[in-house]
């Protein structure tokens, strides 16, 4: 078996997937911004990841860092233990959807890979997480996941919240509070250009709400 990477390392490789799944590559600065640590610190271990053989990660100086085919194995290997703790805390522990990722942060490092199958196999093998975030299979296939954003959306038009994106537990509180999670079912009712402002209609509430820019880009959602 395998060896597994450690957590540092692991942080690194999915951080990067993350980040060139957001921006198409992960640059230094990104990710020193996303892990809390200064660039210097990211600059010698993504050339440690890139030295590795086979490389994880293909590192030009000035232009980012993309994972190779074995790199981005690994990240979908830790992208899965990682939800399916997020699901298990959720629907097993009963925590919230806004405590399961910090949580998920620790065990994810810890856990042995037959206790994520049994965890997988608990669960009935989920498909997406509390955040309707795509759990890639035990063959690391990722189940389809909408590209439209809430913020698209424009007068007319009927939609299903498919997922969150981010990380926010007050956003994720807040969202919760208002009944905007995966599986709502909401219609547009107006749009402000001025500020970016949606009002909608959440199907079984009786009052429309207004969302801003700042809430409707982190809401993914399949259109009627």
């Amino acid at each position: 078996m395998k060896e597994r990477s450690t957590g540092t390392r692991e942080d690194y490789i999915k951080t990067i997937y993350e980040l060139t799944a957001l921006y198409g590559r992960a640059t230094t600065n990104h990710i020193a911004e996303r892990l809390v640590i200064k660039p210097a610190s990211v600059t010698n271990m993504i050339q440690k990841l890139a030295s590795e053989n086979p490389p994880l990660l293909n590192y030009r100086k000035h232009r980012g860092v993309v994972l190779t085919t074995e790199g981005e194995r690994e990240a979908l290997q830790i992208t899965r233990r990682h939800r399916l703790l997020e699901m298990f805390l959720q629907q097993i522990l009963g925590y919230s959807w806004d405590e399961v990722h910090e949580e998920a942060e620790r065990l994810e490092h810890v856990i042995s890979d037959k206790f994520e199958q049994c965890i997988a196999q608990v669960l009935g093998n989920p498909r997406y997480d509390p955040h309707g975030d795509p759990i890639p299979n035990n063959d690391l296939q990722l189940p389809p996941s909408s590209g439209i954003r809430l913020s698209e959306l424009r007068p007319g038009q009927q939609a299903t919240v498919q997922r969150v994106q981010g990380r926010d537990s007050a956003l994720l509180r807040y969202l919760g509070d208002i009944g905007l999670k995966p599986q709502t079912q909401l219609s547009v009712l107006d749009y402000s250009p001025l500020d970016e402002n949606l009002r909608l209609q959440i199907i079984g509430q009786d009052q429309p709400i207004v969302l801003g820019n700042r809430v409707t880009r982190h809401v993914f959602v399949d259109l009627a």
